[in-house]
This record gives C-alpha cells, sequence and structure tokens, in this order.
C-alpha cells in the first residue's frame, strides 16, 4: 500500500501527454460530423493508453534511478553572484530528460527557477547557477525534486531528495578577497584604486646603507658617509602599526536601499575590505557600531585572527528606524580610544541642518584623531536631473533634485572648514573611494 502510494505521488503527466490527449479529443469531437473518424479516435486512444503504461513500467521498473545533490559554499557573500551546483547522476540503462527544480530559499523570492538536461545512460551532469543575496542572515535550502522522463515521455517521475541546508550570508568577503590580490600582486590600479606617490614624512628610521645610484640625496648620512669614506644613506620604512577604525552608523538613515542593498550593508562590506587592506599594510583594523546606543566595539589589532573577529562582529549587525546618538558615541570614544586613530565613520546626511546638529561631536573627535566622514550621494538624483523637462511638474522635481544634490555639496564645505576629511560616494564606488582615501591620507603622512 505504501508502495502504491509512494508511485502516486511522484508520478505526473508529461506535457506530452496532455498534447496528445488535446488532439484525441479534437478528433472525437470531429467524428460527430464524420463517423468513420470515431473507430480511428478509439484506436489512438487505445494507443496513447498503452504507451503511457509502457512508459510506466520502464520509468518505474528499475530499481536503479536518479541521485542528485545540491553543492553550496559553507557560506555566501552578501551583494555577490555566489555559485552554486546541483550534481545529478543517472543511473538508469537509458537516456532521460531531467527538469530539475532547486528549492531557493524564501528571501530570493523565486517560485519558477527550474533547469532541463539530457542526461546519457550511466552518466553524470552538473548544473551551475549563481546567486545574489542582499541581506545577511541565514538562507534555508529546500529540497531538489527531479523530474525524470524516458524515451517515449508521456509520463514524468518525481525523485524528491530531502537536501535542506542552511548556509549563511555574510558581508562581502568576495569582494574582500578582490582587494587583497590586488594589493598583494601591486595591481590596485586595475580595481578601480589609484596609485598614490609618498609626499608625507609618514616614515620610521630603519637602517643606513650604501648609496646606490638613484636614492635620493636629501638622505645622505654625512656622518656615516665620513666615517666609511663613501656615502651612506639613510633608509626609512612606512610608519605602521596605526589604529584604522571603522565606524558604523545603524540609524535610520542607513536602511535607505540601492540595488537591493541598504546603505547599512554597503557600508559593512566597505568595512571588512578596508580592515583587510589596513592590516596588509601593517596597520590595526577595529570595529565600532552604534544607533541610538553603542552596538558592537572591537579594539584595533593586527593579529592573525582579527579579521575572523570582524567578520563574525559584521555578520550580526542589523539596521533599526532610531535616530543615532553621536553624542553618547563621541564620549564613549573619548574613554576607549586613547591614542590618535584614522576613524572612518560611514553615516549619511541629506541635509545641512542635519549635519551641523552633529558637527560639534565631530570637531571633538577631529581634535585628537583623524576623522573621514563617509556619506552617500543619491543615485536617484542624478537620474533625474540628467532627464529632460517636459512640463511644469518636471521643472520642479527637476529643481528640487538639483538643491539637494547641492546640499550634499555643501556638506562637503562644511567638513572641510572644520578640519574634517569626507567622502562622498555612490553606494556602487564606496569601497573604492574610502580604499583611496585610506592611501592618500598614508601617502600624505597624516596617519
Amino acid at each position: 500500500m505504501n508502495k502504491a502510494l509512494a508511485i502516486i505521488k511522484s508520478l505526473y503527466f508529461h506535457p506530452r501527454f496532455f498534447k496528445a490527449l488535446g488532439v484525441l479529443a479534437f478528433i472525437f469531437i470531429l467524428s460527430f460530423f464524420f463517423y468513420p473518424l470515431f473507430a480511428v479516435a478509439k484506436l489512438l486512444f487505445i494507443i496513447l493508453f498503452a504507451l503511457t503504461i509502457v512508459d510506466g513500467f520502464i520509468m518505474y521498473g528499475n530499481n536503479e534511478g536518479i541521485v542528485a545533490r545540491r553543492i553550496a559554499p559553507e557560506k555566501l557573500s552578501n551583494g555577490d553572484e555566489n555559485k552554486i551546483m546541483v550534481s545529478i547522476s543517472n543511473q538508469l540503462p537509458f537516456a532521460v530528460e531531467v527538469m530539475v527544480i532547486d528549492e531557493l530559499p524564501v528571501q530570493f523570492q523565486i517560485r519558477d527557477f527550474f533547469y532541463k538536461r539530457k542526461i546519457e545512460p550511466q552518466n553524470d551532469s552538473i548544473i551551475e547557477y549563481t546567486l545574489r543575496p542582499v541581506k545577511r542572515g541565514e538562507y534555508h535550502f529546500g529540497k531538489i525534486n527531479v523530474y525524470v522522463s524516458g524515451k517515449i515521455s508521456l509520463i514524468r517521475r518525481r525523485y524528491s531528495f530531502a537536501d535542506d541546508q542552511m548556509v549563511p550570508v555574510y558581508p562581502s568577503f568576495i569582494q574582500m578577497r578582490k582587494y587583497e590580490l590586488l594589493a598583494i600582486h601591486s595591481r590596485i590600479t586595475e580595481g578601480g584604486l589609484k596609485k598614490m606617490r609618498r609626499i608625507g614624512a609618514s616614515t620610521e628610521f630603519e637602517q643606513i646603507r650604501e648609496y646606490v645610484q638613484g636614492d635620493e640625496f636629501r638622505r645622505i648620512n654625512w656622518k656615516a658617509t665620513a666615517r666609511k669614506n663613501s656615502f651612506m644613506v639613510n633608509n626609512y620604512q612606512e610608519e605602521k602599526a596605526q589604529q584604522v577604525y571603522s565606524i558604523i552608523d545603524k540609524g535610520r538613515a542607513m536602511k535607505m536601499p540601492f540595488d537591493g542593498l541598504s546603505l547599512l550593508d554597503y557600508s559593512i562590506n566597505a568595512s571588512l575590505v578596508i580592515s583587510n587592506i589596513a592590516i596588509l599594510k601593517q596597520d590595526k583594523a577595529g570595529l565600532i557600531t552604534f544607533s541610538d546606543r553603542l552596538g558592537a566595539f572591537l579594539p584595533a589589532d593586527r593579529k592573525s585572527l582579527q579579521m575572523q573577529k570582524i567578520l563574525s562582529v559584521l555578520y550580526n549587525q542589523k539596521s533599526n528606524f532610531s535616530e543615532s546618538n553621536y553624542e553618547v558615541l563621541s564620549a564613549y570614544l573619548k574613554k576607549k580610544v586613547t591614542h590618535r586613530s584614522l576613524f572612518l565613520f560611514f553615516t549619511n546626511f541629506e541635509s545641512l541642518s542635519s549635519l551641523r546638529r552633529q558637527l560639534p561631536y565631530f570637531a571633538h573627535l577631529a581634535k585628537n584623531h583623524v576623522l573621514v566622514i563617509i556619506f552617500f550621494e543619491n543615485t536617484e538624483l542624478k537620474t533625474l536631473l540628467g532627464n529632460t523637462s517636459k512640463s511644469t511638474l518636471d521643472v520642479y522635481v527637476k529643481t528640487i533634485a538639483e538643491k539637494l544634490a547641492y546640499e550634499k555639496r555643501l556638506i562637503v564645505k562644511e567638513l572641510e572648514q572644520n578640519g574634517i576629511y569626507s567622502i562622498l560616494t555612490s553606494p556602487q564606488n564606496l569601497t573604492v573611494n574610502t580604499i583611496n582615501k585610506y592611501l592618500e591620507l598614508k601617502s600624505r603622512g597624516i596617519i
């Protein structure tokens, strides 16, 4: 009984069966007007019925079958295309056509996801597809359903594999690895980063060595030259072990979405990348999050496990609809971060008045630290400004858009006047512009 019930549950008719049934019904209708067609219709019905029974015996009469499994990474990268594979093995003695439906996590809201493939007998096939998550958290995959039809293709047999799987989505570690590889191979311009010429004095004395052609004359050590009776120069190395903190605002201003990702997620992805670059540059990377109250605080460090700690902390950060409390943050930083550090402050301001409310706290932080305020362009405004005005309403909308865009530029000037660095960037270019600013500050000897 259970076996019969299992067969019924797994039995589906192929679209070819319904097409044949439709043609047969049409012939039966015609037989009302042309009676000789009635015998033809009955014969075709018997043939269709017999072929369906034979197809059923072929599909269910073999102990072997189809085996499928999902091959997914241990974690997915937020905002990136992640490759997923489904491996299908045909253990039947004949070629089959399969339709694979992989039950995707509910976050993707995809209900028509399937692939068709023909697989030869005793052969394997791999189906590859990519997924782009836009939220961090746990993603639960469901079953893999494989609908199999043979040569006759009147019925389909469903194989269902309970391959339930939870895959966490972490901040963009794919982006982190990309910039890490570019930095290691000195190919930073390929990622949109600028090569910065060192123009400051952010160097530490390393050793005295003999002069070689191309060394700067101003680095000649005349006392050592007199002792050795040959030109000797001072050798310097880039100053290291500077503290670089990513400060992430989790307030309601960071809930705004662009291309599926919130400003918070863009900031989290950029923080992960810049922390990794800072550690590669022998600096110390730390992390601070806040909204209406303090969130996570990870002291700056460059130990081998620091990046894993940063990734784990960023994974759990969520925004809320509260107004961010800059006063509490300023007091906390004064107490906890006593050494001069670089603060990369990810937040957002839409108007000059909203900045001026927080400016005293920024000015207070900038007295003892290098502060970079990173906020976002509204890309929708750029689209509006590029449109041609065809009506009075269009002129009005474009005027408002120009005013809002101008406010963003005023914010940059206001910060400059108070000795605070800033980055006004589109969300898509956030990571590149943040790294460029960090490299610029290091090259100028500011950190």
